[in-house]
């Protein structure tokens, strides 16, 4: 694994702030109706995203996830005034403003969505993975889903055939404890959701995912793996999210001490001590990361308040790919 050094300690800081500020604004403009729909938060479980980004060699590998997806793109290197322009459903946004919170995407930096069907994801990842295998791209596939998915018949058909297959793809569940509002413990007889993976003799364990070094280490290892033939991995990135399921959750199946609790081991704040016990940074200089995380929130607001929004013929541009198609006579012939 690349060695984690203190330059790595200072942008994983600043990322994975700029990454919750980011979504802090989208919760306040969300309350001012300019986002609308349905909006899913990454809060506290930033550690995943970089420690992934470490691990992955960002040429060539793919990610792709389920619908609390707006900060991955950012990550795998999507402009971020664009990300931000997609939620207001302007025409600058990564799918013309058509997709919306649920459905970011961004093939030229391989980042395969957002998906707002429960584990619909998980076996598109595994094609994915096929198709590089198939072409021999020498590219690792990373399928992320939430604990609720693990639930569906999908999981297990495709672990089934990604083992037959030996494909290079790494599953990785966030388990942030609850699927919507329904804990883990309620939704099966077991709990080490990691285990699952055994029954297809899959290479599986638990990782602490409030930590991106432990995260950055686990997926190294299932990254080698699955890039050096040796098939895919089953990982348990043990979170928490301290905002609702969606913005609509009024999260009365948790207690705010149960929360407080895990604020305590926050993943930005294990950053920053680290950088502060080892020296890495002065108070200044932290000031000074903080106000430029600031001043490019404020940047992708601006552009996306500022951006127009998509021409209506866009909605049937986008559908219809056959020239002489009848019913749309504003197509140019």
């Amino acid at each position: 694994m690349r060695k984690i050094t203190k330059e790595v300690y200072l942008n994983w800081y600043e990322e994975m702030l700029f990454w919750r500020k980011f979504e802090d604004k989208l919760a306040q403009v969300y309350i001012q109706q300019k986002v609308r729909g349905f909006l899913h938060l990454y809060n506290g479980q930033e550690a995943i995203l970089a420690g992934a980004l470490h691990a992955m060699d960002l040429t060539k590998d793919r990610m792709i996830t389920a619908y609390r997806n707006h900060v991955q793109p950012i990550g795998m290197g999507v402009d971020p005034k664009r990300v931000m322009a997609e939620l207001y459903g302007k025409g600058t946004g990564t799918s013309q403003g058509l997709g919306g919170s649920m459905h970011i995407f961004s093939k030229e930096h391989r980042f395969y969505g957002g998906h707002g069907i429960v584990g619909g994801q998980i076996p598109l990842g595994a094609g994915l993975a096929f198709a590089d295998k198939y072409h021999k791209r020498d590219a690792v596939t990373l399928t992320f889903m939430g604990d609720g998915a693990t639930r569906q018949g999908s999981l297990h058909e495709t672990f089934n055939l990604a083992m037959l297959w030996n494909l290079p793809v790494v599953f990785c569940v966030e388990n942030n404890g609850y699927a919507m509002g329904t804990s883990v413990e309620r939704t099966a007889n077991h709990t080490d959701i990691w285990k699952l993976g055994l029954g297809y003799e899959m290479p599986c364990g638990p990782v602490d995912a409030m930590n991106p070094v432990k995260v950055a280490e686990a997926l190294d290892e299932a990254i080698t793996r699955a890039r050096t033939g040796g098939g895919p991995t089953f990982l348990e990135l043990k979170t928490y999210r301290y905002r609702g399921h969606s913005m609509s959750d009024a999260q009365k199946y948790r207690t705010k001490e149960e929360v407080a609790e895990y604020q305590k081991i926050d993943p930005i704040t294990q950053v920053l001590d680290i950088i502060k016990e080892k020296k890495y940074a002065t108070d200044e200089e932290i000031t000074v990361i903080d106000k430029r995380v600031k001043d490019r929130i404020a940047e992708c607001q601006k552009f996306a308040e500022e951006s127009p929004f998509p021409e209506k013929n866009v909605m049937y541009d986008v559908v219809y790919e056959q020239e002489d198609y009848p019913f749309l006579s504003h197509k140019p012939q």
